[in-house]
């Protein structure tokens, strides 16, 4: 029986292919036909009718997004999604770009099935995510949310991407800490929702994962969370960041970290399973477009607790190679997100 990396292996193996996974191409066809069998594979219910394949189309170009259902045992409860885009920016494998996410969200779709939570949980695999459809009107989970969504409201979304590879942190006087940085898991979201920060305090000791958090609109909208931000749904976003391999050639099965990737597949189990259970309720007026953009709750205090968790007595050497004095307040924080942009050249 294979462990958890190895099924992410070998389905980030099958997804990612040298031929990519643009829209419009040969390979885009190749790897829908894979995902299609390997949602029926699961067992997962469609979400729509009698398939999971929602097509659309625009300007004379056909898209579809790929839906299914693993079904809870109350279905009249708001659902959990779980998102990754699967189409490719080039004609390469684009591994990390995003066939790992792809890969974990298959994986967490296997290992909640038989843990029958209260609520449905779908599982969406979104087209066109990259560019020139990135935050168009065409890019699919905008489409799914405003046009192919048969439920009034999502409970909550947790979209990943870039989630295959190790975080390379090379500060000056922190080769030390380049080890530990590896693990690095970044996210936002949590200021979508007064509950959230909470549903994953609980959900981390069960996870071998370093979680750095910040606020979205400290990188911008980077992925498919975009649409659920919009549409007022408690959101979690969860990324590596950018790498060098990023959009490139090189961006290939052999170099994305397994463990590591099965390890935010649990915590992702786990935050499913928290989720299901945990009230989220929502104001009955429609957001400002403050609360939008800065989100509904002060996260301060939950993100300053998950980076002094994360570096413990390393914060200090940390905050001298980005050349920071101190890590106390939100302004502290925001010049930290800034610092770290500008050396993943984000």
């Amino acid at each position: 029986m294979m462990n958890d990396a190895s099924k992410l292996r070998s389905d980030v193996e099958a997804i990612a292919t040298s031929d990519g996974r643009q829209v419009g191409t040969d390979g885009h066809t190749r790897a829908k036909k894979l995902l299609l069998q390997r949602l029926g594979d699961l067992g997962l219910d469609p979400y729509l009718n009698d398939s999971y394949e929602l097509p659309y189309e625009s300007s004379q170009q056909s898209f579809a997004n790929l839906v299914g259902v693993v079904p809870g045992t109350d279905p009249t409860r708001d659902p959990i999604l779980i998102g990754a885009h699967y189409d490719s920016v080039i004609p390469s494998y684009c591994a990390d770009d995003n066939a790992a996410a792809v890969a974990i969200t298959l994986l967490a779709a296997e290992k909640i099935k038989p843990l029958q939570l209260d609520r449905d949980l779908v599982i969406a695999l979104f087209d066109a995510e990259e560019p020139p459809y990135f935050l168009s009107e065409d890019m699919g989970s905008t489409r799914f949310v405003r046009e192919q969504n048969r439920t009034k409201k999502f409970h909550a979304a947790i979209i990943m991407d870039l989630v295959g590879h190790d975080v390379e942190l090379t500060l000056p006087g922190l080769e030390g800490a380049a080890t530990a940085a590896a693990g690095l898991l970044f996210m936002t979201g949590a200021e979508s929702h007064a509950a959230l920060p909470n549903v994953v305090r609980h959900c981390l000791p069960d996870c071998e994962l370093p979680v750095v958090a910040s606020l979205n609109r400290n990188v911008g909208d980077m992925s498919d969370h975009h649409a659920f931000r919009l549409d007022s749904v408690p959101y979690l976003f969860l990324s590596c960041g950018r790498w060098q391999h990023y959009h490139q050639i090189s961006d290939t099965p052999d170099k994305l970290n397994y463990d590591k990737m099965a390890n935010i597949c649990e915590l992702v189990v786990q935050l499913c399973r928290r989720l299901s259970t945990t009230e989220l309720p929502r104001s009955e007026q429609p957001a400002t477009a403050e609360q939008l953009e800065n989100g509904f709750v002060d996260t301060t205090q939950f993100e300053l607790e998950l980076i002094r968790g994360v570096f413990g007595d390393a914060l200090d050497l940390f905050l001298d190679a980005l050349e920071m004095k101190s890590l106390d307040s939100r302004a502290d924080l925001n010049q930290l997100a800034s610092r770290l942009q500008s050396f993943f050249e984000i």
